[in-house]
Formats: C-alpha cells, structure tokens, sequence
C-alpha cells in the first residue's frame, strides 16, 4: 500500500517521514560540529560541501513529500471525541505546519548563506543551484544567525513532536505512532 487512506498512512509518507527526519538530526548534528571548526581544518570545506549539498536535496525531498501530501487523503487523528483530543489535534496540526515553514526557513536562509558570493552550490558534483549573490548587506552574517535559530527552534519542534507521538503510545494507548511505523496488511484472509 503505497497512498494513505483515511485511516493509516501509506508506504511513501512512512518512508518520506522516517528520510527527513533522520537527514534533519544528521544535518543538525553536522551543523553544530562544524560551527566548531577553523577555517584551517581538515574537513571544513568538505563539511561545508556536504552540508549544502543534503540541504538542497533535502529541500527537494520535503518539495516531493508536501506534494504526496497534498495528492493523498488526510490521515484521521485517533480520536476527536473530547475537546481536549481536539485541541491536542489543532496543536498538532499548528506544530506540522511550522515544522515545515522552519525548513522552509532553513532553506532559504542556507541558500543566502551560500550564496551571497555570487557563487552556485555544487551539489556532489552533480549539479549546481545558481547563486543570486548579495542581496543586503552582511547577508551571509544576518542569514547565518537565523539559520542557527531557525535550526534550533526546529529541534525543538521536533522534541516536541516526538513527545507527543510517545504520549499517544504510552498513555492515550492509540495507534498514532504505529500508524507512522509500519503499513496495515491489506491482504486479505479468505476462508
């Protein structure tokens, strides 16, 4: 089962799910222990080369995953028979929807970082994204701190919504989670 039904998600939102946030930890990861390195170590410019480079096709990859979105059906929550289970829903919906204008955010922010020499990002060696030069003054400065914010606050979205998936598991005892780990057998048992 590759689309989402109303009640379970399908192979490609699981696996665009699981694709981004593991590439969002390891950029973040990545960015935090280059921020720590001199401009005279070894794997600064490889680390810098390999940072842009998953950025950009992690871009295009949320770009695929919002469209597999918009062309499947939504998802039902568990359960919207309280008012609490509907505000905890509306919380949801708002913490997706700035957990994808934060990568957005990062997005375009990494792009003016890179980009404002006028030079394009080399993706692997595969490809270029044209850069569009110097925008504003001291715009790498300005674009690299709202990137570093961005990135955190993101991590911290995140945390959040792990925690929320960890609370429908644990304690509301639903299949929230399960429904993001594995796709519903859909064969069928004839007698």
């Amino acid at each position: 089962m590759f689309k989402n039904t109303s009640q379970n998600y399908g192979l490609l939102a699981i696996i665009f799910h699981w694709l981004s946030a593991l590439v969002v930890f390891g950029m973040f990861g990545l960015g935090l222990y280059m921020v720590e390195l001199s401009y005279y170590d070894p794997f600064y410019r490889d680390g810098l080369h390999i940072h842009k480079s998953i950025g950009i096709l992690l871009a295009a990859l949320i770009v695929l995953r919002l469209i597999w979105k918009v062309a499947n059906p939504n998802v039902k929550p568990e359960s919207e028979a309280t008012p609490m289970d509907k505000l905890q829903n509306i919380i949801a919906h708002v913490v997706h929807v700035v957990l994808y204008l934060g990568l957005f955010g990062l997005f375009v922010t990494g792009y003016l970082i890179s980009t404002s020499d006028g030079r394009a990002i080399e993706v692997f060696n595969w490809f270029s994204v044209p850069g569009i030069g110097e925008l504003f003054e001291e715009q790498s400065d300005i674009a690299g701190t709202v990137h570093f914010y961005i990135a955190w606050g993101l991590i911290g979205l995140v945390a959040l919504h792990i925690v929320g998936a960890l609370k429908h598991h644990f304690i509301n005892r639903d299949r929230t989670l399960v429904r993001m780990l594995k796709v519903p057998n859909t064969t069928k048992v004839e007698d």
